[in-house]
C-alpha cells in the first residue's frame, strides 16, 4: 500500500463533513421512527452508510489510489475470511450467550412477530414454512450471497475509515493508537442513533444511552482493528467492505432466536455487539492488534 502522509487540515475537514451529515441524517432517522414513516429509516440509514465516502471527496481525500481493483490471487485466503469469518465469531458469541442465558433463547417467533406483525408467521406456516425453517433460511442467505449485497453499502463506509481516516491516523500515531483512535470515532459517529432509536441495544437498560455508546465503541475498535488489517494486508478496498458487509449480515441471526426483552442482559448479547457475544470477536482483534505491535517494534 502506499505510504500515507498525515493531512491534518484533510482530516479536520473529513471529521466535519462526515459527522456533519450524518448526525442530521440520524436526527432524522430519530424523528421518522416516532412518526408513522418508520418504515423509512432502515433505508435511510442504509444510504447514510455512503457519507463517510461523500466525507472522503468534500475534504479533498485521494480516493483513487485505495485499491479499486480487486486482486483475488494472493488474497483468496483473505477473501474467504471477510466471507465466512463473521458468521463463525457470531455463532461462536451466541452459544457463549445462550450457555450463559439458556432461558433466553426462544424459537417461538417472536423477534419476527415483533419486527414485522403477527401475521407474518402464520402466512409462513400456510405455506409449509416453519419458523425454523426460516431461520435456517436466514443463515444461507448470510453464507451465500447478502455478504455481497451488504458489501456495496458497507463500501460507503470503508472509503472513509480504512480507505482516508485509519491511513491518516497510522501515520501520525501509528498503527496501534491509530487503530484505537479510528475506532473510537468511527463508534461515536453512531451515537445519535444509539440514543434516539435504540440502536443495536434497544432502550431501558443499565446507563441508557452512554452504557451502549462506550460498548458499541469497544465494538468499533475491535472491528475497525480487524477491517485495517484485511485491508493492510491485501491492498484492496473490496476486502473490508466485504468484511464488513458479512458482518452486518450475520449479526442479527442470534437475535432471531432471542427472547425480546433481555433488559440490560441486551449490552452482553445475543449478537455480537454485546460484550458477552462480542468476545470472540474482540479475543481475534486483540490478537492482531498485539502482532501490529510487535511488527512495528521490529521495524
Amino acid at each position: 500500500m502506499k505510504e500515507t502522509t498525515f493531512n491534518k487540515t484533510q482530516v479536520i475537514k473529513f471529521i466535519i463533513w462526515t459527522f456533519g451529515i450524518a448526525y442530521l441524517i440520524q436526527a432524522g432517522v430519530g424523528v421518522l421512527s416516532t412518526t408513522g414513516l418508520g418504515f423509512l429509516a432502515q433505508p435511510v440509514m442504509a444510504l447514510m452508510m455512503f457519507v463517510p465516502l461523500l466525507g472522503t471527496v468534500l475534504a479533498g481525500g485521494n480516493i483513487k489510489t485505495i485499491g479499486w481493483k480487486p486482486r483475488f490471487r494472493g488474497n483468496v485466503r483473505l477473501f474467504l475470511l471477510a466471507w465466512f469469518s463473521p458468521a463463525l465469531l457470531t455463532a461462536v458469541g451466541a452459544a457463549l450467550y445462550f450457555l450463559v442465558f439458556p432461558a433466553h433463547f426462544d424459537l417461538s417467533g417472536a423477534y419476527l412477530n415483533a419486527a414485522a406483525g403477527t401475521d407474518v408467521i402464520a402466512q409462513m406456516e400456510a405455506q409449509g414454512i416453519t419458523y425454523p425453517v426460516y431461520i435456517l433460511i436466514g443463515i444461507a442467505s448470510a453464507l451465500a450471497y447478502a455478504p455481497a449485497i451488504n458489501m456495496v453499502f458497507a463500501l460507503g463506509e470503508e472509503v472513509g475509515w480504512r480507505g482516508f481516516l485509519y491511513p491518516q491516523l497510522r501515520a501520525k500515531f501509528g498503527a496501534r493508537v491509530g487503530r484505537l483512535i479510528g475506532g473510537v470515532i468511527w463508534g461515536s459517529w453512531h451515537f445519535p442513533l444509539i440514543w434516539l432509536i435504540g440502536y443495536e441495544y434497544g432502550y431501558g437498560y443499565f446507563g441508557f444511552p452512554v452504557a451502549g455508546m462506550l460498548l458499541f465503541c469497544f465494538i468499533t475498535v475491535a472491528l475497525g482493528i480487524i477491517f485495517d488489517w484485511v485491508y493492510e494486508k491485501s491492498g484492496v478496498i473490496w476486502l473490508p467492505a466485504l468484511f464488513h458487509g458479512s458482518f452486518n449480515a450475520a449479526a442479527t441471526l442470534p437475535l432471531m432466536v432471542t427472547v425480546q426483552d433481555t433488559g440490560s442482559a441486551r449490552l452482553l448479547g445475543s449478537a455480537p455487539v454485546g460484550m458477552l457475544a462480542g468476545l470472540p470477536l474482540m479475543v481475534f482483534a486483540a490478537v492482531l492488534f498485539l502482532k501490529s505491535g510487535r511488527r512495528a517494534g521490529t521495524e
